[in-house]
């Protein structure tokens, strides 16, 4: 009998990833310019280590409460401007994909349908899918704005979410304060469930980061440490939002995740009392620097926040073709079809250091001067 016989159908619905397919072809390439994970290429800064250190050996080692520690939790709420909000909850979750996966689950019956900006996070479809909803997708090509009147034709008596993430993935852009104010207020009026992804807020450059809890108190902020602290390996995650709602999905991580590891969580509040402003900066100066340099070849608006850019082929290339021909030359970007519907786009992370944003945007404007392929 096959083995196949043993699948459950819900993974017919999950597409492979396309940025796992990118490094499939890219598994025999001796010395890879990467340019395609998003990645912060910084250390861990040192207090924060050591206070990891010092919880395993002070013996925090096993689990905790499902909903994090007391003072990790508290550090949040304060960063996060909810500790005197007695209708709000925060859980710490394995990151930020922990948080989602249980948000989604948490909100979603099959059948409902939850909109989705293109381009999305990589992950977003599959999530939605996976808790049994239907993702339906809104295009805000070319200029990757929120665009608040084609939400509102997409809503249907299906509608339960918006999932939102600014600064975006890919298209580093950061939503305007009136866009983000007009979307809340349409989903306030419409009764309708808004998910925040605010993994990146810290990666912001001229224009604040405005968050949609500010304007409606029903958002679900879900959100992490690991891309503004250099620790995406250790798993910390938190989302906070209506009690009643939390409380679900406090529930749900007792049967999935249990805890967010334990030497993390005591790392939380030493984290939140660091400094980043300087790596902030740094990564401003990755993105001038990347962004100036193929802004000819690629014409693009500069990102305002996160650390990728999204970039437009050449004319007579598809985004799947362009990254081929880049893999060639063992440079590895991710094609824009991974985060959408078109494939006219890829994305570039300046998440690493100055030599290979160097080498790698030089292969890239050498492909641009390439004639149109056939």
């Amino acid at each position: 009998m096959s083995t196949q016989n043993w699948h459950a159908d819900r993974l017919t619905y999950l597409d492979p990833s396309g940025i796992r397919k990118v490094f499939d072809l890219a598994k025999d390439l001796k010395n890879p310019i990467n340019l395609s994970i998003g990645q912060p290429d910084f250390q861990v800064p040192e207090a924060i280590r050591q206070k990891a250190v010092e919880s395993i050996q002070n013996h925090f080692n096993g689990y905790t409460v499902t909903q994090g520690i007391d003072s990790a939790r508290n550090a949040l709420k304060v960063r996060e401007g909810i500790q005197n909000t007695p209708e709000r909850e925060l859980i710490l979750t394995s990151g930020t994909s922990g948080g989602l996966v249980l948000a989604l689950l948490a909100t979603v019956n099959p059948g409902d349908e939850v909109i989705i900006l293109d381009p999305w996070f990589a992950l977003y479809p599959n999530m939605i899918r996976l808790a049994g909803g239907t993702p339906v997708p809104v295009c805000t090509y070319p200029d990757f704005d929120l665009p608040v009147n084609r939400i509102r034709e997409k809503i249907t008596t299906k509608t339960k979410a918006i999932l939102l993430n600014s600064p975006g993935n890919p298209s580093g852009r950061v939503y305007p304060i009136d866009q983000i104010k007009a979307l809340s207020e349409l989903a306030k009026e419409k009764g309708i469930l808004v998910i925040s992804d605010e993994i990146y807020s810290a990666f912001t450059y001229e224009k604040e980061f405005v968050s949609p809890f500010r304007f409606n108190s029903d958002t679900l902020v879900v959100s992490g440490l690991g891309k503004s602290y250099g620790f995406t390996g250790w798993r910390v995650g938190f989302a906070h939002g209506p009690k009643d709602l939390i409380q679900q999905m406090i529930k749900l991580q007792q049967f999935i995740y249990v805890c967010t590891p334990t030497p993390a969580q005591h790392a939380i509040p030493t984290a939140l009392d660091c400094d980043i402003t300087p790596l902030i900066e740094t990564y401003k100066a990755k993105r001038d620097y990347i962004s100036d340099r193929l802004q000819v070849a690629f014409p693009h608006q500069k990102p305002e926040g996160a650390f990728y850019l999204f970039l437009p082929v050449p004319i007579g290339w598809t985004g799947t073709s362009f990254v081929a021909e880049a893999i060639r030359r063992e440079l590895l970007i991710i094609p824009g079809n991974v985060f959408g519907e078109k494939d006219t786009h890829f994305r570039v992370s300046y998440a690493a250091s100055q030599e290979t944003l160097e080498k790698g945007s030089r292969i890239l404007l050498e492909i641009a001067k390439l004639p149109t392929p056939v």
